[in-house]
């Protein structure tokens, strides 16, 4: 497998940044999958034949590849731009065809301008030379409208890097190397803008910001997030994932890759979502008593999954996850 390898408890053991120095001491990740560290500690780990991911370089980048060309999604922050380019060379010699970005946040479309430049358009590679040389950048449309702003705003991010192809319908459909696409919508979940894209062949399914292990899911209410429509989507994608059955000792099952963090089966997928459920539940049942937000932070409902996925600091705390579902539920009203 050129170095890399697919055992899912493999991949888990590869996505534990805190552990990771500890774990190749002591030999618990295999010395191949340490040959695959790169420069900015990028890892590049292999899930099918076809198909990478390029982890570290801000949102968990997908690589699928073959005749047609490379198709990314998403792409990662800009100023690792280089590094991902240096990472894709040791996955496949095919030049970049579509970025796909997952949501707007700046993990998710920073490298879109690098990426893009540095591939070429399936319209160039024929001969025709409409819509540029570069290739594409594909997203729902609310991606762009949050990387460009109304008149006379200041733009969030520069034009070169905003998405040339947009979808505003339930999805969006492509056939390449030999698979079928989809970019399917995800509304009001971590934001209004999320978007999950499905490799059929590959039983790949890139989850995008809907999922993070690493915390509880950010629910951006700011930007059209909800705590309905985060349920809703992992509901969607529970149904979509396929377990290892009924060789239920046998890994195997679709891969679901999420935004960040590692890489989860259906059964993750399960746990996760039961457990945004079960903490949404404990905080509308103390919202119906008539508690305040300050009362029910200081109750901790979600403290029976604090010690995995909580903070008191960083990015996303989980006083700010419960806030998020506490809004969420009062605006609902």
């Amino acid at each position: 497998m050129n170095g890399r390898f697919t055992s899912l408890a493999a991949l888990r053991a590869t996505w534990l940044p805190p552990m990771a120095a500890f774990l190749a001491a002591t030999g618990a990740i295999p010395a191949a999958a340490q040959q695959n560290s790169l420069s900015r500690d990028l890892e590049v780990i292999q899930l099918r034949p076809n198909f990478d991911v390029i982890v570290g370089a801000g949102a968990n980048i997908l690589v699928q590849f073959g005749s047609d060309g490379a198709v990314l999604v998403d792409a990662g922050d800009s100023d690792m731009s280089d590094s991902v380019l240096e990472a894709l060379k040791k996955v496949t010699s095919e030049p970049i065809r579509y970025v796909i970005n997952t949501s707007a946040d700046p993990g998710n479309v920073g490298g879109n301008a690098n990426l893009s430049k540095a591939g070429a358009s399936l319209n160039f590679a024929r001969g025709n030379n409409i819509g540029g040389k570069a290739a594409a950048v594909l997203s729902r449309e609310g991606v762009l409208n949050r990387m460009s702003a109304p008149t006379g705003k200041a733009w969030p991010f520069p034009i070169d890097a905003w998405p040339t192809e947009t979808f505003f319908t339930k999805q969006k459909v492509m056939y390449l190397n030999g698979e079928g696409i989809q970019v399917i919508a995800m509304p009001a979940a971590h934001t209004d803008a999320d978007s999950i894209v499905y490799f059929r062949r590959s039983d790949v399914i890139a989850a995008g910001n809907i999922v993070d292990t690493r915390h509880f899911p950010v629910i951006d209410l700011e930007n059209g997030g909800s705590i309905q429509g985060e349920i809703d989507s992992l509901n969607r994608l529970v149904e979509m994932a396929i377990p290892s059955i009924p060789l239920v000792n046998q890994e195997g099952g679709t891969f679901v890759v999420p935004g960040h963090g590692r890489i989860c089966d259906q059964g993750d997928l399960v746990e996760y979502r039961d457990m945004v459920v079960i903490i949404r539940d404990v905080i509308r049942d103390m919202l119906r008593q008539g508690m305040t937000l300050e009362q029910i932070q200081r109750s901790s409902p979600a403290s029976g999954y604090s010690t995995r996925y909580g903070s008191d600091s960083g990015p996303w705390t989980t006083n700010q996850f419960v806030e998020a579902i506490y809004r969420s539920l009062k605006e609902k009203k």
